[in-house]
């Protein structure tokens, strides 16, 4: 039976179309699907062991700075006492500066997988300069400077960001949660610490320098707890070096600022002293419930749901801090700006990530 030559050209077009699309489907590759190595756990033992040393670390860095204001009362009255209180808080600036500003560098270098040394650096930088803190000598500003400004700045620069950013290894729909409970240690940290150095500065069988090392030896122990207990899950990334920036963090900048000027605030509208002593713990304790119930929520209404409001009310806030005159007044305002700021440092750091919904 022959064919005429239209019906064979037709059969070999329809040949050559069918064999080329069975091509196309065995070489075409296969969608990239997540796997079980990438997909976070959301839970397990490493998982939950690596949010208690993020907060030992969080507790340790930021917790610590919060009591700078507890060391510019103390610098203003006596250890300092020939320098303005300008340029004493030019020093808790610079610390506030750089525990964001080597943030680039440090983002770049946990992408790359060196996670661990940089923690393990920033531990031994941060350590050693709160130890060098209390060699300086009584109204020599420059090694208070130098110790305090740089050394602990860039110290606590190193640890901060990677220790937040460890969290997305091992959570993802609980992520808000676990962020929330790993920033409440920089608030806890806010609660002990000024307590602890307010009591230890003013004991004459203590001391100022005897003060700093006990500080210093508590966040030594810690550090050297979350070092041995965090770990990393996912591999190394190929990232662009800028792209590690965030506009997120900038405007978190601007909020922390409150926490370092509310005993000078308190002292110079009449507040009780016994209350200024403490008004860094009140804060910070205000703001270790805004920064554990509130994220409790944000993986079910949305991160900016909860993050707008919680960024008015803080600003809100500061305004009414001007008409806050009383002991009362003060304490009040210290209370719900420290929840409500305390709300806004989780979402600022899942932010990038988590859409609202």
């Amino acid at each position: 039976m022959s064919l005429s030559p239209a019906t064979a050209s037709s059969l070999h077009i329809s040949t050559t179309i069918s064999d080329t699309s069975r091509n196309d489907l065995i070489q075409d590759p296969k969608p990239h699907l997540p796997t079980l190595a990438t997909i976070p756990p959301d839970g397990g033992r490493a998982a939950w062991l690596t949010i208690a040393g993020a907060w030992m670390i969080q507790f340790c860095t930021f917790g610590y700075l919060n009591a700078f204001g507890v060391y510019q009362d103390f610098y203003t009255r006596d250890f300092l006492s020939h320098e303005s209180p300008s340029n004493i808080s030019w020093i808790g600036s610079l610390q506030l500066f750089l525990m964001y500003a080597p943030g680039a560098f440090v983002g770049h270098a946990f992408d790359a997988g060196y996670f661990h040394h940089i923690q393990i650096a920033g531990s031994i930088l941060h350590v050693l300069s709160i130890f060098m803190l209390s060699l300086t000598s009584r109204d020599h500003y420059y090694q208070v400077f130098l110790a305090q400004g740089v050394g602990v700045g860039l110290g606590v620069g190193m640890l901060f960001l990677p220790s937040l950013s460890i969290v997305a290894h091992h959570f993802r729909n609980r992520r808000a949660l676990a962020t929330g409970i790993a920033v409440s240690g920089a608030s806890c940290g806010g609660v002990v610490f000024p307590i602890m150095l307010n009591h230890l500065f003013s004991n004459p069988s203590m001391g100022f320098a005897n003060g700093v090392r006990v500080s210093g030896a508590v966040v030594a122990a810690l550090l050297a707890i979350a070092n041995a207990i965090m770990r990393t899950r996912l591999p190394p990334k190929r990232r662009s070096f800028f792209s590690v920036f965030s506009r997120d963090y900038m405007w978190r900048v601007l909020g922390d600022h409150a926490y370092t000027t509310s005993v000078l605030f308190a002292e110079t509208h009449g507040v009780n002293k016994t209350v200024t002593t403490y008004i860094l713990a009140i804060l910070n304790a205000g703001s270790t419930i805004g920064r554990t119930l509130p994220v409790t929520l944000a993986d079910r209404l949305g991160v900016y749901n909860l993050l707008i409001p919680s960024i008015l009310a803080s600003g809100v806030l500061i305004f009414a801090l001007f008409g806050a005159t009383s002991t009362g007044g003060v304490i009040t305002v210290a209370v719900l700006f420290g929840f409500s700021s305390g709300a806004c440092a989780p979402q600022f750091i899942i932010s990038p990530d988590r859409p609202s919904r």
